[in-house]
Formats: structure tokens, sequence, C-alpha cells
């Protein structure tokens, strides 16, 4: 079995994706001859030609507005915005016309089309190539929302989201898109979208993250270990529809609950996650959700690893929620 980064994954999706179905394109700034910014798209235009892989204008609102009119006209687009602090030029196009176009249309028209972008911190890239926008996107209904972690679940978790009638948005977590390998399947498959995966079984908390968060949180549940704490870590992949069966049948299993993600704290997804583990498992919680995030300032462009949350930070959560 083949081992890959996170970029050769998902490149590799897209080459299986081409191949598979014809209706399958991709564009974007870069994305055409050179490959993308980061050379996920790389072969894509000298294999399958110009007119199924193509560059754009530097226009946001624009690639975001094309993509929903060939999904309407029954192609599956699949666009690239180069950095994720780039959609809110299209934010009008994904949060009031794409999110809405199944449902406006009676469901006669479905929006299969999927806007990859890279996301996240670490990599010292400053207040304008470090932000964690999903929040604001899982506020939208009609909107399906994916964050993978390896490059495993980049692949599955990709074609999945290109064969979706629904439009995805799929944030991909730039901080590990070359230090993340593993094998990966040469074959086509997909993972389903809207299940979590249990990383590591545990019985006395349950810390659940997403994309490159993922990694700290196994490995804060290493350093616990070393104290006699045994950590559940749940991968929740979808943000949007998210889990809710496994997330609860782990808190309910552990009694307690840390949620760690990169973006700020204030109305960060971690929010809606503390609300509804509450709601749904009050009787059955032994402490307080906790929240484990960003700051809430913008990312700084020096000492960018003191703004994103690491395994100590993770485990001093941790002691916490035990100690309550």
């Amino acid at each position: 079995m083949p081992v890959m980064n996170i970029i050769e994954a998902i490149n590799n999706a897209l080459h299986l994706a081409f191949e598979r179905d014809s209706d399958v394109v991709a564009f974007g700034e870069d994305a055409g001859a050179y490959g993308g910014v980061f050379r996920a798209t790389k072969g894509l235009q000298e294999r399958f030609g110009a007119d199924r892989c193509f560059d754009t204008p530097i226009c946001e609102q624009g690639i975001a507005g094309f993509a929903l009119g060939l999904s309407i006209y029954g192609i599956k687009p699949v666009a690239e915005i180069q950095f994720a602090d780039y959609m809110y030029p299209a934010f009008d196009q994904i949060v009031n016309e794409i999110a809405k176009s199944r449902y406006r249309s009676g469901g006669m028209y479905p929006c299969p089309l999927v806007i990859r972008t890279p996301y996240g911190g670490g990599i010292n890239g400053g207040h304008y190539h470090s932000q964690s926008p999903e929040a604001f996107y899982s506020h939208a209904p009609g909107l399906k929302i994916v964050v993978p972690s390896d490059p495993y679940e980049a692949k599955g978790l990709l074609l999945a989201s290109i064969q979706d009638q629904n439009p995805v948005i799929f944030f991909e977590p730039k901080k590990i898109y070359r230090s993340a390998k593993g094998e990966v399947p040469a074959d086509y498959y997909e993972i389903p979208l809207g299940k979590a995966r249990v990383a590591r079984e545990g019985t006395d908390v349950t810390v659940i993250g997403w994309g490159a968060i993922h990694h700290i949180n196994m490995e804060a549940a290493k350093l616990a270990e070393k104290e006699g704490i045994s950590v559940e870590v749940i991968d929740l992949r979808t943000i949007l529809p998210w889990d809710a069966t496994t997330v609860d049948a782990s808190v309910q299993k552990t009694g307690r609950c840390v949620v760690v993600h990169e973006a700020p704290r204030t109305s960060g997804f971690g929010a809606e996650l503390s609300a509804s583990i509450h709601e749904r498992n009050m009787t059955r919680l032994q402490a307080p959700v906790q929240r484990l995030t960003g700051w809430d300032t913008h990312y700084p462009f020096s000492f960018d690893y003191e703004y994103y949350p690491n395994p100590k930070r993770v485990l001093w959560a941790i002691r916490q929620t035990l100690e309550f």
C-alpha cells in the first residue's frame, strides 16, 4: 500500500474522481497548469485537459458563484480557495446562494459542489493565512463541513464529498499537509460524511477535536496515560452534520468531556458542541464540558505556537475536568 502525505492523498483522490466521472471539474487561482498553490491539483490539467482543470481570475466570489452555476447544470465542480481566510469575499455566494440552492428550488436542483480550502495556523502565516472559520459556515443550513486529519481520511472524505448531492466545504489542515503521512489504498474508496471516528478508546474522559488538532489530542492522551488517566479521543471528521450518536456514547461512558479547537473560543464550534453535549447528557456528566481553544484575538504573526493549542494545554484541561 503506498505511503502518502495529505497533499498527495488529495491529489490522488482528484485524479480518481476525474477518471471515474467525466462531470467532475476543478478550478481556482493557479489551479490549472501550476497545480494549485500547494500543488493539490498537480497534473490534472496535463492529464485531463484545460476544459476540466483551469485557472480563474483572482475573485473568490466569482469562483463560488461559478461553481454554483455549474452544479445546477449537472456538473460536479471542485473549487479551490487558496486559503480559508480568502473565503470571506465569497461569503455571500456560499451562505446566501449555495447553501440555499436545494431548499429554494424545492429539491429540484441538487447542489453537488465542493469548495476545498487549506485552513489553520502553525505555519507562521499570520492573521491573513491562519484562520479557522468553520464556525461561520456551521451556522448556515444547507452546507456540509468536512475536516480530515490524515491522508487516509483526506482521500476517503474528499471522494465522498465530490459524490454528495449537497454543497461541501472541505477544510484541509495545511499545518500537517506534508508532515502527516500514512498508508493510503491506491483504489477508490469513500468515508461516509457525518460519521466520527473513535481514534483511541479510554474510560476517564472524552477529548474531541478535528483536523490538525486531532494529533495534538492524541499526544495529550499519551501524556495523560503516564499519569494514569485513560483518555478516549474522537476525531469528529464532519463538523456539519456532526455525529452526535458517537459523541453521546463516548461521553456517557466516560462522564467527562474536553472539546479542543484552534479557532477563537467565543462562538467557536466548541461552544455548540458543549451546549449540545450538556443538553443531551446532563444526567450522565460528572463535570462541565471543558473547552480548550485558540485565543480571542487575531492570529499573531510571531509566536503563533503560543496561540495554537498544544498537548500540555490539553492535558491541563483534562486535569481540570477530572478534578472538578
